[in-house]
């Protein structure tokens, strides 16, 4: 049996595990006493090593663009010279944002498909010396690429070391290792709704100690989502606006389940699953928009073939309950992407597979029957065998090679 009604396959928002829906289902507390202050404590403290920072993680009850706007006016001014390095459609909001406040926001456009360089960066930031802050996404859902994150940090600091270094980690935060602290970065975001296996209406950003020290002189206007208030707050185990309580009881779940799976294997059955979703797209005849040097773990796009038409297969794939998503901006209709973040398993993945092959046949499609799902189910097998890798739990949903 499936273990949801439908297998969604989008980048967000992810599908829920049942103890964390029932989570959410719970009767409200006090968020001025001392059980929110708990679940506060409870939540910070589990995240901690998956941004992998000492810092102070604030709560901020919004959408992941919410937490984006709370980074930039945060630490900037009006007029600040600001580098976005973008590579996609949410690298170019994240610039939006910037621009909208007031920002001098020059870009960095890589094409999309492939991952900003750290030689690039460096080129760019010699022709802005006066940088203020360089905004970087980690993982560009728009095109299933995800940057260098460590290089493009390193590279900043070499060449302009009083830049602040904001970073979008909405979409893959939680999915794979991720070190705030050793890259140096000064303050990164994620939103609830991705890896996390909860519903949206959270978010969360580490702050560090300089992005804390430019709030003193940053000019832009906040109030909603001033995080000195935040900070403030924290200390009393509150947050300074009423929090959407439920969806932080989800997060509180998916974080429980995450710590007994442990970092470790949540990193690795995501690793497996990318692997697999890429070897059964190709399988199925699709080509692959990322560079494969830089492909995500949380989402892949496939170029939409001359013999397919979108919206039919979307059609065919929906009536047999796979949700996937379509492309964004200059990418719509050209691409579709498949999710593989948060509460995803691989056998899921291997019934995507299987029924986008028969969406595929039933169009009239040149498919061999079978050999999509069993590249997958190698590919995932390959992951999980390599050596150090833990395969507890994984490795008979791999080897049923049954879809659900």
């Amino acid at each position: 049996m499936p273990r949801f009604e439908q297998n969604l396959r989008i980048p967000g928002p992810t599908a829920l595990p049942p103890t964390v829906m029932a989570a959410g289902g719970r009767q409200m507390i006090n968020h001025r006493g001392p059980e929110f202050a708990a679940l506060m404590e409870r939540i910070v403290r589990r995240m901690r090593p998956f941004f992998g920072t000492r810092a102070d993680i604030v709560l901020l009850t919004a959408a992941g663009t919410g937490a984006l706007e709370a980074a930039v006016v945060n630490v900037l001014s009006p007029g600040d010279r600001v580098l976005a390095v973008t590579v996609g459609a949410f690298g170019d909001r994240f610039a939006k944002v910037a621009e909208v406040y007031g920002a001098d926001v020059r870009r960095l456009e890589v094409e999309w498909g492939r991952a900003a360089s750290a030689a690039g960066v460096r080129a760019a930031l010699r022709q802005e010396p006066n940088a203020r802050a360089v905004l970087l996404t980690h993982n560009e859902t728009s095109t299933g690429v995800t940057n260098p994150i460590p290089e493009l940090a390193a590279a900043i600091r070499e060449v302009a070391a009083d830049a602040l270094i904001l970073v979008d980690a909405i979409s893959a935060l939680g999915a794979v290792p991720f070190s705030m602290d050793d890259w140096g970065l000064d303050l990164v975001v994620t939103g609830s709704q991705k890896a996390w296996m909860s519903a949206p209406g959270m978010a969360f950003a580490a702050v560090g100690e300089r992005a804390w020290a430019a709030m003193e002189t940053a000019r832009m206007p906040r109030f909603y989502f001033d995080l000195r208030r935040a900070r403030e707050s924290a200390l009393t185990g509150q947050t300074p606006w009423t929090p959407a309580v439920a969806v932080l009881y989800q997060v509180d779940e998916g974080l429980r389940l995450m710590e007994e799976e442990t970092p470790a294997g949540v990193f690795l059955r995501h690793a497996a699953c990318a692997a697999a979703t890429r070897a059964g797209l190709q399988a199925l005849g699709f080509s692959l928009l990322a560079d494969p040097a830089h492909a995500s773990q949380t989402v892949t796009a496939a170029w939409v073939p001359e013999d397919l038409d979108w919206n039919p297969f979307n059609g065919e794939v929906k009536r047999r309950g796979l949700v996937l998503a379509g492309g964004q901006g200059k990418l719509k209709g050209r691409i579709f992407r498949v999710g593989h973040l948060g509460s995803v398993e691989i056998e899921e993945i291997l019934g995507a597979i299987a029924v986008m092959e028969e969406a595929s046949l039933r169009l009239g499609r040149v498919v061999e029957p079978g050999a999509a799902v069993a590249a997958a189910q190698r590919a995932a097998i390959a992951v999980l065998a390599a050596p150090g890798a833990d395969v507890t739990g994984a490795i008979g949903a791999v080897a049923a090679g049954t879809p659900t």
